[in-house]
This record gives structure tokens, C-alpha cells and sequence, in this order.
């Protein structure tokens, strides 16, 4: 049976993450709200159910048969094994696992740029909070994560071609997607630090130019960003730091 991911429909999100995965792999799949006439109520139907035992808190959540696996770095880590992209070594998974937990901790930092003060707010009721909020990032947690990657790609002993050992991981997928995501957002910001992290940069290269990548890109499937998503870009908010 295919796998069947829930996440929002018409945007990447947090979803695009366990996307990537399944399609450098050959997976088989269904994204269900994107199914037609399934949409997001097939999602609040398992979110609101009152008998689901393993009822999701929010999306993304994979099913596979009767398993129901929320939080994109816990699905990953249940994926990884099963579509060969994680390590062999069960100590190294968990490494892994902590490294898409990092990931995920400068995702939610990301949403934060767009909305500091509450998620119910459109971004247009805290415009001056965000700005001031973006100018930290940029300044601070932009070279703070991306150093940190950095770091981790020329510290690798098998060579910082990737993140962890010595093949493509999801972990490596991921990295992609936040630089993809941060050169949606911040144009300025990441064009004037992009020469600070040259490896970091190289594995987000090496990624675009897999045959499966190359392909889901080119396909409807990968949706474009948007104001709407996670990596948001508003001109006012990004600078060269």
C-alpha cells in the first residue's frame, strides 16, 4: 500500500520535508489533500476523530496501514530505514535524528520572522514587530544555524559531501530545502553570506542535481513558495545584514 501524507494543501510547509524524501526515493505515495475530492477535511477527519487511537495533534502526519507517525523529524526518522536514507549505524540514526531536530527548532524560527507575536494574526497586523524580528534573524540565527551546518559538513570523517556518513540521508534532503526556502525569503540576506559556507552550499547543489530531485521539481507535484507558507518573502523584511 502507498504511503499517505497529510499536510495542507497549496503550500510546502513542514510537509515539503517528508516529500523530498519519498520522491528522491521512488516511493510510493499519495498526498491525500491534494486527491480530489478528499482535500483537508480527510485531514480533520483523523485529527477530530473520536475513536482514532492515535489521533495527530497537526500536520504533516504519515499513515502507513493502521500506523498513524505525526512531527516531520519523528516521520523521518521511521522513513529513513525503510527508503535508504539513513545510516546503517543505529547510533548514527539518532545523530541524524538530532540533526532534522535542529532543522526543525530553525524552521519554527523562520515562521517566527513573519509572525512574532501570534499565528492568529495576519502578518499585516505585526508588519513593525516582524521587521525588527527579521533584522535579528538575519543578523543572528541566520549565521548561527547555517555556521552550525557548516561545521557539521567539514567535521563529517567520510568528507563533508554530506551531513552524516558517506550517502545521501534525509538530513542532507532537508538542508536542501532550507536553503532553497532562505534564498525564497531572503534574497539579500543569504546572496551576501553565501560565500561563508561553501560546503553548506555545495550539498544544497549536489541535491538539485539528482535525477528524482531534478525530476520532482520539474513536476506539479513541487509546489512554488508563497506568502502563505513557512519561507514567506516580504522585500521590506530582508536586507544583506
Amino acid at each position: 500500500m502507498p504511503y499517505e501524507l497529510y499536510y495542507w494543501d497549496g503550500i510546502q510547509g513542514r510537509g515539503e520535508f517528508v516529500r523530498l524524501a519519498l520522491e528522491e526515493a521512488g516511493a510510493d505515495y499519495i498526498d491525500i489533500t491534494r486527491e480530489p475530492g478528499r482535500g483537508t477535511g480527510a485531514m480533520f477527519e483523523i485529527m477530530e476523530s473520536e475513536s482514532e487511537p492515535q489521533i495527530p495533534f497537526a500536520p504533516p502526519f504519515l499513515r502507513e496501514g493502521d500506523l498513524i507517525i505525526p512531527h516531520v523529524a519523528n516521520i523521518l526518522f521511521y522513513l529513513g530505514p525503510k527508503l535508504g536514507l539513513a545510516p546503517e549505524n543505529e547510533g548514527l540514526r539518532h545523530v541524524a535524528n538530532g540533526l532534522q531536530l535542529t532543522i526543525t527548532d530553525f524552521v519554527a524560527e523562520v515562521h517566527d520572522t513573519h509572525h512574532p507575536i501570534d499565528i492568529s494574526l495576519y502578518y499585516e497586523d505585526q508588519k513593525q514587530e516582524a521587521k525588527a524580528r527579521s533584522a535579528a534573524f538575519i543578523r543572528q540565527r541566520i549565521p548561527k544555524f547555517l555556521g552550525y551546518f557548516e561545521r557539521v559538513l567539514e567535521q563529517n570523517p567520510n568528507g563533508p559531501d554530506h551531513m552524516i556518513g558517506n550517502a545521501l540521508t534525509y538530513v542532507d534532503l532537508s538542508i536542501f530545502q532550507v536553503v532553497e526556502g532562505l534564498r525564497y525569503a531572503f534574497p539579500k540576506a543569504m546572496a551576501s553570506r553565501e560565500a561563508e559556507y561553501p560546503a553548506l552550499f555545495a550539498l544544497h547543489d549536489a541535491v538539485a542535481k539528482r535525477p528524482n530531485i531534478v525530476r520532482y521539481l520539474a513536476s506539479p507535484r513541487r509546489l512554488a513558495f508563497n506568502e502563505d507558507g513557512i519561507f514567506r518573502h516580504y522585500p521590506e523584511l530582508d536586507s544583506a545584514g
